[in-house]
């Protein structure tokens, strides 16, 4: 249902509205009284009273539709279709006389189920290189060797105190023909000063004829460094971020109802 009104206005004369309380808008005419009640025809005409009057019709109306913003605010602009976040590639790097280390965190894997969820195939990692000095504040990255840290490993690194050490071997070519072949072991010792650590990484492969050895000392500030990045970047190696950003109040309500006694249901009512 539509309601008139007619209201005066100290610029225009006079103005008919008509609004719809169902709706968010309205319509507004406007005109000055003198252009309004203008006589269309000089004629005049005879009522029932003997009067006279002249005929008038509006005229030069003007029509103004407004949309109320507090009902209908504006919509915020949505991203495009088909845009992504594009990748970011970050690290930590130490430069030393005779090597340097760059540090570099490796995303998880995940594998889609049947259901359309999907579930961790694979741990992310920690990228260590090392690259040997060849010369002056220069580096042979082509020469640069390999060791990926696990999330297991990297929890031992993190938990070193200042006189502790630690010690890992890969073997990349494990369970296939030439296991064996390929050997590198990380050693992570306190350095005799008590300073800081050193960190040396030795590879022997066979395959190519290959014996390098290279270390560098990693101080207690640089360590230090290390340990927080480790802290922050392990529960997305773990792909745990992932989990959390997915949780539904309505997944923990689904999940309630259809087993009202879970085991995590148990544990906590101990």
């Amino acid at each position: 249902m539509s309601n008139f009104s007619l209201s005066p206005s100290p610029t225009s004369g006079f103005s008919l509205n008509l609004q719809n309380p169902t709706k968010t808008s309205y319509l507004s005419f406007s005109s000055s009284i003198n252009t309004i009640f203008a006589p269309l025809t000089s004629n005049t005409t005879k009522n029932f009273s003997g009067l006279t009057h002249k005929a008038v019709l509006p005229r030069n109306l003007s029509l103004t539709c407004r949309h109320s913003d507090y009902f209908e605010p504006q919509q915020q602009q949505q991203q495009p279709q088909g845009a992504s976040t594009p990748k970011v590639f970050v690290g930590y790097s130490i430069y030393k006389g005779k090597a340097a280390l760059t540090v570099e965190p490796r995303s998880p894997e995940f594998s889609p189920l049947d259901s359309g969820a999907f579930k961790l195939s694979r741990e992310g990692m920690v990228m260590l290189q090392f690259a040997p000095a060849a010369g002056v504040r220069q580096y042979d990255w082509s020469r640069k060797q390999v060791f990926s840290l696990s999330v297991t490993e990297i929890g031992s690194i993190i938990s070193l105190g200042a006189k502790d050490s630690c010690e890992f071997f890969h073997d990349p070519n494990k369970g296939r023909s030439d296991e064996g072949r390929v050997r590198k072991v990380l050693k992570v010792e306190p350095l005799p000063d008590g300073s800081g650590h050193f960190f040396n990484l030795s590879v022997q492969n066979k395959l190519i004829n290959l014996d390098e050895n290279i270390y560098i000392p990693v101080t207690k500030a640089e360590f230090a460094v290390l340990v927080s990045a480790f802290n922050f970047v392990m529960p997305y190696l773990l792909g745990w971020h992932t989990a959390v950003n997915s949780f539904k109040p309505e997944d923990a309500s689904r999940s309630n109802n259809a087993n009202p006694r879970s085991g995590a249901e148990l544990e906590w009512n101990r």
